[in-house]
């Protein structure tokens, strides 16, 4: 597979990156709208403020999704952006993923658009604590539930680390340490808005690029689309590689239909140099 096109686009340009759900496939975390894609229902942030079931069954299929996300490894795609960024060649990464893996691939300059599945924030006082220090809490309030859960068959876990259990009748919900409020994964759920800083970051890692590439996602979602809008208002170069179409196709100067990491691992061989594809196949991962 070859791309001259893209390669010469993004050829000495500082490039910020939009990465997302297709970015990371390839590391076992399937993609809502991708053409392999598996039906999926995320949750809106109405029916978890609103609906105590909804929310019990989120937080039972949470508990168990969560770990395989944590235990998950970025792929060559994720490594061969960390090594575009090491040379330069990436200003800055914007990512409407949860997964933390562009950060585990040695990714510095991340803005986690959706924010991370690692954190969790009460609705009532605004107190955050770390999902693991959750599920210490939530393991204690339902003892046996993941090994039985596990006993009935495989997992399978969703974008945003919801896995696919029907048994959450009797999942017993924590509530805040603190108030007793409601808790929320610091994940920013379909009909909830980012925050304006998180956004004003990315805008700012645009502005300061001089082309965009999008990698792994359709943007169907206007909270990533909106950059490349402003990209192409701006006259910076877009370049965008996903299997299939997507939204922003007729402002790209340069579509690829392939898939992420495959390409990427080839155009950070030819911008890196030729041990680039080594690197990003084999490089070591940074927790």
């Amino acid at each position: 597979m070859d791309a001259p096109e893209l390669v010469a686009l993004l050829r000495e340009r500082r490039t910020a990156v939009l990465t997302g759900a297709g970015m990371s496939t390839d590391s076992g975390i399937p993609d809502y709208r991708g053409p392999d894609s598996p039906p999926a229902n995320p949750m809106t942030i109405g029916q978890f403020t609103s609906d105590a079931a909804f929310r019990q069954r989120y937080w039972a299929r949470n508990h168990l999704g969560w770990r395989h996300m944590d235990d998950t490894a970025p792929n060559a795609g994720h490594r061969a952006l960390a090594r575009l960024e090491q040379a330069g060649a990436v200003c800055g990464l914007i990512t409407q993923n949860v997964d933390l893996l562009h950060t585990k691939a040695g990714s510095r300059a991340v803005v986690n658009l959706h924010g991370s599945y690692a954190e969790v924030v009460c609705l009532g006082c605004g107190h955050g604590m770390s999902r693991a220090a959750l599920a210490d809490l939530l393991e204690a309030a339902n003892p046996g539930f993941t090994a039985r859960a596990a006993a009935l068959g495989g997992i399978a876990v969703a974008p945003d680390a919801d896995a696919v259990v029907d048994d959450t009748a009797s999942f017993r919900v924590v509530d805040c340490p603190r108030c007793g409020g409601m808790l929320k994964p610091d994940i920013v759920y379909f009909g909830e808005n980012v925050p304006k800083d998180r956004v004003a970051q990315a805008f700012a890692m645009v502005d300061d690029a001089d082309a965009l590439l999008v990698a792994g996602s359709s943007l169907t979602v206007y909270s990533g689309y909106r950059f490349v809008r402003h990209a192409a208002a701006a006259g910076m170069p877009i370049a965008i590689v996903n299997r299939g179409p997507t939204r922003g196709d007729e402002l790209a100067t340069v579509k690829v239909d392939a898939g992420c990491s495959e390409m990427l691992t080839l155009l950070s061989a030819a911008l890196c140099g030729a041990s680039a594809a080594v690197s990003a196949v084999t490089a070591p991962q940074i927790a």
